[in-house]
Formats: C-alpha cells, sequence, structure tokens
C-alpha cells in the first residue's frame, strides 16, 4: 500500500500499437519517489502475437497495481485512456484516480468508420505500417521520445481488433459508474477531444485539462509539464487517501 514516504504507485498505459516503452521519459521526468508499471497490453509490446480485447487489457493493468500494492493512480493515453476507464469502472477498489489523455471521443459514427478502415489497412500491410508508423513519430517527436514509441517493437496487425474493442466499449457508461477523481487531460489540437464535454458531464468526480497547442502525440513532448499534471493528480489522491481534502476546478482552461 502507498505511503507518504514512498509515494502514490502510478500505473501507465500505453496506445495502439506501440508498448509500455513510450512512457519511459514522462516516468523519468517524474523520479523515483512513485513507484511504476507501464506494462504491455494484449498483441503489443512483449505480448506481441496474443489476441487483444478490453477484458484482457484490464487485466494487465490490474495485475500491473497489484503488483505495486494494490491500489493506484492510472495515466492513459488514446487506446491506453479508453483501458483506463474500463479498468476504473471494472475495479474501483483498486483505482483510486485516473488521468485519461486523448480518449474524449466517442468511437462510433463516421469517425469510427474512418479508423476502422485505416486499420483494416494497417494490418493488410503490418510491416509497412510499421515501418510508417516508426517515421511519423520520428516526424512528430523529439528523438527521445521517438525512441522510446518504438524501442518495445510497434505491432500494426492488432489494429483492427484493437478498434473494434473499442467500438464495442460504452466509455460514457464506465465514467458515470466510477467513483473516483478523473483528469480529462487533452491537447488543444487533438482531434480526440470531440466528445469532451460529454465525458466531462459523465465523470461523477471529473476535472478537464486542455493543453494549449498540443496534439494527439506532440502532448506527451513537454514532460515537464506533463509531469506536473500527473504529479498533481497524485497529490489530490494521496490528500484524499490519507484523509484530507483537496478542491479541483471542474474545468482548467
Amino acid at each position: 500500500m502507498e505511503t507518504n514516504e514512498s509515494g502514490l504507485p502510478l500505473v501507465f498505459v500505453h496506445g495502439t500499437r506501440v508498448s509500455g516503452t513510450m512512457w519511459r521519459p514522462l516516468i523519468d521526468a517524474i523520479g523515483p519517489r512513485h513507484p511504476t508499471a507501464a506494462p504491455d497490453l494484449p498483441g503489443h509490446g512483449s505480448r506481441r502475437g496474443e489476441p487483444f480485447s478490453i477484458p484482457g487489457a484490464v487485466e494487465a493493468v490490474t495485475d500491473a497495481v497489484d503488483e505495486l500494492g494494490g491500489r493506484a493512480l492510472l495515466v492513459g493515453l488514446s487506446l491506453g485512456g479508453y483501458v483506463t476507464i474500463a479498468t476504473a469502472a471494472a475495479h474501483p477498489e483498486r483505482v483510486l484516480g485516473a488521468v485519461a489523455m486523448g480518449c474524449t471521443a466517442l468511437p462510433h459514427g463516421l469517425f469510427g468508420t474512418v479508423y476502422r478502415g485505416a486499420a483494416r489497412l494497417a494490418a493488410g500491410h503490418p510491416r509497412g505500417a510499421d515501418r510508417l508508423s516508426a517515421f511519423a513519430f520520428r516526424r512528430a517527436l523529439p528523438r527521445r521520445h521517438a525512441r522510446a514509441m518504438v524501442s518495445g517493437g510497434l505491432s500494426c496487425e492488432i489494429a483492427p481488433s484493437v478498434v473494434e474493442s473499442v467500438r464495442a466499449m460504452q466509455p460514457l457508461a464506465s465514467l458515470r459508474a466510477y467513483p473516483g477523481p478523473v483528469w480529462l487531460l487533452n491537447g488543444e489540437r487533438d482531434h480526440f477531444r470531440r466528445d469532451e464535454r460529454r465525458f466531462l458531464r459523465a465523470c461523477r468526480d471529473g476535472r478537464l485539462v486542455v493543453r494549449p497547442g498540443c496534439g494527439h502525440l506532440t502532448s506527451l513532448t513537454d514532460t515537464t509539464e506533463l509531469a506536473r499534471h500527473v504529479l498533481d493528480a497524485a497529490a489530490v489522491v494521496a490528500a484524499r487517501t490519507h484523509g484530507t481534502s483537496t478542491a479541483t476546478p471542474k474545468e482548467t482552461p
């Protein structure tokens, strides 16, 4: 169990086709005080070749939480954000709080159809899609962050099952079910923020933070600022866990 001396445990959940290594720059910026884990989800990284499912992803996250003592703050980006929300709803006793980044778009309608088509194309040519993804990471991110994205391996062949699994989710219902604090953290230019107001309204204890100038991936590049957001959330959760009250705004520009 977490203590004031050791810091609140943090579990980081990665996005589609990458692995837990994507979080290394942020984990380094946070420092050693907080115990951390960044598990690979099924079909990704060290678990490449396994089938992906939301229940399987939730199990991977809860296993990581248990390894850190049984309760933690979750931080997820993109697919990792959706998995974070699902885990919080399924296991509120293990999830002390959730920072859900770049995942406030409902995976339905035209938006979902576009991603389904892109996923099928990637899976049909996985080696080329992996190379294209690596090139895109190098173009969009500083060298250290791009290296973290690819160092655990890429697995574009898993994209269709990821998209179908996310399309079957009900993230608003999951947010309504989770009683703990939620931070919806979006980049101003992130195309996954399109339904952020609906997600915020669904939260029982939520707040929305929009980071100016950031996109879906470039939200990772300012590790000092991103670490501040995560540590602020950890401080709120730790204060509540240890019996003190910390107020936070519903929305932060």
